[in-house]
């Protein structure tokens, strides 16, 4: 018996097509300049597609990051064995992709789209879980004391934050915050 699917199927060529054109189009022209027409054009597919599956371009870019799809180098936190360390690196990491105007831009699109629509918030927090994320990380470290969930919803808010006011974070700011985090 043939099971019944209420809406179209979603076909994963057609869904890593878009993600994979939204990402290489705001590396080129920018988040200003990107547009649902252009991504169509680009993946090859029609745009009632695109918003049948996604309802804007910020879901998009907010699920094609979350993919690694966009800025994967910088968003994978390292394991040296130094869990501070690992931290305040990539909080310097991250922080110069936010710094740049794309970053800026990409963050403020991120957090509108959370905002319109939780699913994306959701995804966008239990990515920091994730393998190569910060919660694993603290989770890898092994220390049963650490609060994991708390302390990646604590780096993000501060590095959202950072950005979201344009406030700069030096090196010092960032040793501190990771201080009061893991304590040592």
């Amino acid at each position: 018996m043939e099971e019944h699917r209420a809406g179209p199927r979603r076909s994963e060529q057609a869904r890593l097509a878009v993600l994979t054109a939204a990402a290489e189009l705001i590396a080129e022209s920018g988040y200003e300049n990107l547009t649902i027409e252009a991504i169509a054009r680009h993946a090859a597919v029609g745009k009632q597609t695109i918003y049948r599956w996604w309802p804007s371009r910020a879901a998009i870019l907010s699920e094609a990051l979350l993919e690694g799809m966009i800025f994967r180098q910088q968003l994978a936190v390292r394991d040296t064995g130094d869990l501070r360390g690992d931290l305040a690196e990539w909080m310097s990491r991250v922080w110069t992709v936010l710094d740049a105007p794309q970053g800026r831009l990409l963050l403020r699109s991120l957090v509108a789209a959370a905002t319109e629509h939780a699913a994306i918030g959701e995804l966008m927090r239990d990515r920091l879980s994730a393998d190569g994320g910060i919660r694993a990380r603290v989770v890898a470290h092994g220390d049963p004391t650490l609060a994991a969930v708390e302390i990646g919803d604590a780096v993000a808010g501060w590095m959202m934050m950072q950005a979201l006011l344009g406030a700069a974070p030096t090196p010092e700011s960032i040793r501190a915050i990771v201080r009061v985090l893991v304590p040592g």
